[in-house]
């Protein structure tokens, strides 16, 4: 606190002129007109990656125009004939047959969905009878590490969690212990 009060005491009398440098602005820096308006730049309808090209010839559009006239049927044979007078090769469907593309719409197909079966479950407590509450909370008690109050507590807010993340047959075998002993539980 005493230093800096010295400081400023001595940069106001002008003491320690230059001891430490400020500058807010680079030298080059000319701040912009606050009244001006933004600069508009014209931007072309169409981006043309070529460049202008220049107009089509007299002869390409007689051309053209000689074949808007034709009949519909007549139309469609000039793109096999020109394909045959230039000997450009045509376009053959390719062959998919023993490749897998996967189920049409974006679903995922059947090996897809066999890969994401579930592995890990949680077992949830749904209802009980009132009579074999206490039995119920032995039962909680025997495969959690929950005190008496803890599985008390968790048993008078049916429906809830008992288990998470555990596997079908762990699971199961809890859902047949509970079944047992008066209650209703589920695997989700």
């Amino acid at each position: 606190m005493k230093v800096a009060t010295l400081y400023r005491i001595a940069r106001a009398n002008s003491i320690l002129p230059n001891l430490v440098q400020r500058r807010c602005f680079q030298a080059d820096f000319v701040p912009r007109d606050p009244k001006s308006s933004p600069k508009r730049y014209k931007y072309p309808a169409f981006y043309d990656p070529y460049g202008p090209r220049p107009p089509p010839s007299e002869k390409i559009l007689q051309l053209a125009e000689k074949i808007a006239s034709l009949p519909l049927q007549e139309r469609m044979q000039i793109g096999p004939a020109l394909r045959e007078k230039v000997m450009h090769p045509k376009l053959e469907h390719i062959s998919v047959e023993g490749i897998d593309l996967g189920a049409p719409g974006g679903a995922p197909s059947k090996a897809e969905e066999k890969k994401a079966e579930k592995t890990t479950f949680d077992v949830k407590l749904e209802k009980f009878e009132a009579g074999a509450k206490l039995k119920v909370i032995k039962e909680i008690r025997s495969f959690t590490d929950l005190g008496l109050k803890e599985a008390k507590d968790l048993v008078e807010k049916v429906p809830v969690l008992l288990k998470q993340q555990i596997t079908k047959d762990e699971a199961t075998s809890i859902i047949e212990k509970i079944k047992a002993v008066g209650g209703v539980a589920v695997m989700e």
